[in-house]
């Protein structure tokens, strides 16, 4: 098979595409045929060591200490079932599905195995292959992070900064499922995108400071990581919660101190990646509720284009690879 391939760390140049073996699915395994996956800002920070303030040597430890321990990148994918292994009761070959990998990789390529009990579900009929690659890395840490140390209530303010991107887009869209009422904070130029994700209000970063705005918010979402607690505290309202999304290690260790001494509470760390939280966004992109937000889309062999657009920092929702050429 078909296969983008990171031996180093390095800028977008280091990925190249070569035959490798294709895996063949042990018990309880699927063989999946991907059409889709994408290049998320979880594989650019292990393609190019850029590990959040404080993390680099634990990181490398978990991802590789002189390069990429797992060599084929790729966190999400949407395809179709090949293959199956013994005692797969739940799909069968033909069975279009969504999977998750998440920090165990290697979507990059024309198949993946995936335990048929891990973060794998079927995909909606109403959802296209490119569109349903693209909900899991973002949609699966919103929903967590909202749920979850935010605690959102019906009714409640919510801010998300960085509005625009995978975990921003999502972010927005599910806050306002969940009934609040949501501000975003992007560029100018992103306003009206943000706007029609369903916030009640945007604020252009390079024009105004939300902290420094005066208003108050339930909720402070920052999928940036430029809004420490040091600079969101007197935007939060008692009680009010900020998910640090985004965050160096020093701002996650001060977290539990500033949640006991503030009267508000300081979260982040790691998603968890969970087969009910993948079923539940594909659940809702299907009605509508929510939508992925594709930033552009590549060609599996320009794959290093993609990961080039994705290291800009400035796209919009995701960038998603297409493997259909050789179907």
């Amino acid at each position: 098979m078909l296969a983008a391939i990171c031996k180093t760390y390095g800028g977008p140049d280091v990925v190249h595409l070569r035959e490798v073996e294709t895996p063949i699915p042990t018990d309880r395994e699927v063989l999946i045929r991907i059409h889709a996956t994408t290049v998320s800002s979880g594989d650019c920070r292990i393609r190019g060591a850029n590990f959040p303030t404080g993390f680099g040597f634990l990181a490398r430890l978990i991802f590789g200490l002189t390069r990429p321990r797992q060599p084929i990148l790729g966190t999400e994918c949407a395809g179709v079932i090949e293959a199956i292994g013994a005692g797969v009761t739940r799909f069968r070959p033909g069975d279009a599905v969504i999977a998750f990998s998440g920090g165990k990789l290697g979507c990059h390529a024309e198949y993946r195995t995936m335990r048929e009990d891990g973060a794998l579900i079927a995909k909606p009929a109403g959802l296209g292959f490119e569109e349903a690659a693209a909900i899991a890395f973002g949609g699966t840490t919103a929903l967590h992070f909202l749920r979850g140390p935010g605690k959102l209530r019906r009714g409640e303010r919510v801010l998300v900064n960085g509005a625009s991107g995978c975990v921003g887009a999502a972010a927005v869209q599910l806050a306002k499922h969940l009934g609040a009422h949501v501000t975003g904070v992007c560029s100018g130029a992103k306003s009206e995108l943000v706007r029609s994700l369903g916030a009640n209000a945007v604020i252009d970063y390079g024009s105004a400071d939300f902290a420094k705005s005066g208003e108050r918010w339930n909720v402070i979402i920052d999928t940036v990581g430029n809004a420490p607690f040091a600079r969101t505290r007197d935007a939060l309202t008692e009680n009010g919660r900020l998910l640090l999304v985004a965050s160096g290690l020093p701002d996650l260790l001060k977290a539990p101190f500033q949640s006991m001494t503030s009267g508000r509470t300081v979260a982040g760390g790691p998603a968890p990646e969970r087969v009910e939280d993948l079923a539940l966004l594909a659940t809702l992109c299907e009605a509508g509720t929510v939508r992925p937000v594709i930033d552009s889309s590549y060609p599996f062999d320009l794959i290093v284009d993609a990961h080039a657009r994705a290291d800009t920092n400035r796209k919009n929702g995701s960038v998603v690879v297409t493997l259909d050429a050789r179907v």
